[in-house]
Formats: C-alpha cells, sequence, structure tokens
C-alpha cells in the first residue's frame, strides 16, 4: 500500500487512516481542517488503498451495487496497519470514510492498540455487521460516529439501511459505557467527506486532552 504522511513522525498521536484515490485528493484540506479545530500536534498516515471492496470488508459478502463483491481480507490489513502502531509513548488513532470507516470500526475489535475510532459515514449496512457487534466488545477508549442525513434516503434498499444500523450501533456502544458520539452532517454520501473526517479526528484529539485534564 502507498503511503501518505502529513506532520510529524516526531507527534504524540498518530492517525491513521485508509484512502481511495478521491480521498487522496482532499487530504490536504482534510489536514488543515484538523489543525483548525485543535492545537494537538498529530502525524497523519494515509495508507492507499487499490482494491477498496476486498482489503477493507472483514469478511466475504456478496455485491450491494454494481458486480464487485466483498473479498473479506480486512485482517491482511489490519496486520499491515500494526505494524505502523509499535511505539508505546505513542497514542494511535484509526479511522476513515465510507468502507474505511467501517474497517475502523471493526479493527477496534480485534485489538486494543487504537485509542479511538473516526468512523465518517462508515459503510455499518455491510451485512452480518450487527449481529457481528452485538456477540462482542470493541476494545476502544472513544468513537466518533457520523452520516450524512440524505444517506438513509438511497435508492438502494441495503445502503438505506444505514441510519437503522448506525443506531443500533450507537446505542450498543453507549450500553457498554463506550465515550461516544453520533453526528449529524447535511447532505448524501458523497458530501464533504475530507470535512467529516476531519471532524471525526479532531473530536478524537480532543478526548485526549481531556483525559490528560
Amino acid at each position: 500500500m502507498k503511503r501518505y504522511e502529513f506532520g510529524h513522525a516526531s507527534a504524540r498521536n498518530y492517525l491513521i487512516q485508509l484512502v481511495d484515490d478521491h480521498d487522496h485528493d482532499l487530504l490536504e484540506g482534510e489536514v488543515s481542517a484538523i489543525r483548525a479545530e485543535t492545537k494537538e500536534d498529530f502525524f497523519l498516515i494515509a495508507w492507499k488503498i487499490e482494491n477498496w471492496n476486498d482489503a477493507l470488508s472483514p469478511w466475504q459478502a456478496p455485491a450491494v451495487f454494481g458486480k464487485e463483491s466483498f473479498g473479506g481480507h480486512a485482517g491482511q490489513t489490519l496486520t499491515e496497519v500494526l505494524r505502523l502502531c509499535t511505539e508505546d509513548e505513542k497514542t494511535y488513532y484509526i479511522g476513515g470514510y465510507s468502507l474505511a470507516g467501517l474497517f475502523a470500526l471493526w479493527a477496534a475489535y480485534q485489538t486494543d492498540v487504537f485509542s479511538g475510532v473516526a468512523a465518517a459515514s462508515p459503510s455499518v449496512w455491510f451485512q452480518g455487521f450487527t449481529d457481528y457487534i452485538r456477540e462482542r466488545e470493541m476494545q476502544t477508549k472513544a468513537v466518533y460516529l457520523s452520516l450524512g442525513d440524505q444517506e438513509a434516503r438511497a435508492k438502494n434498499p441495503v445502503m438505506a439501511s444505514v441510519g437503522d444500523k448506525m443506531q443500533i450501533l450507537y446505542d450498543h456502544l453507549k450500553a457498554d459505557n463506550m465515550r461516544c458520539v453520533f453526528e449529524w452532517n447535511q447532505g448524501n454520501h458523497f458530501k464533504d467527506s475530507d470535512l467529516r473526517t476531519a471532524k471525526a479526528f479532531s473530536w478524537l484529539l480532543q478526548q485526549n486532552i481531556r483525559s490528560r485534564g
């Protein structure tokens, strides 16, 4: 996977984000938005994913739109990500948009390495995900969730279930006493992905300030 880095590696806070071509074009704006929201120093590592449906899906699932099914290779991707998270003095956060947001949520059920999850418009409509979370406990400290207020009106019935399933996830995390927020943004799934992701990471960094205070 190709990596893009922003900030200084000496920073205490490491933000790890899985991106595609569209996200890559918006990364500089996202970083600027995070810096405008918080004074916390951070180092953002963005890894470009070539086969989005394959590399970020936690298990195999049939296609939801188009003809491309989901390969279920998130475990391999997480192995690569964890190689970045080996310094005890660092605080690691994982996040992403859409299917990368789902991957970030799933990753926090696999390991306690991440202090927070930034899940902006995550694909929680993914087949079997709500059943999966009901049987497990997330191993992180804080979770930011968001959706666009038009996403539950998608023409695709599977994707239109995202609002209900996000509420299930949020209620489950709150029942587990997770530090969690669920915010609604204006627009559909494709609006302001950089700003929504920036809001997610900024919120996590602010939680870090409070926990130290």
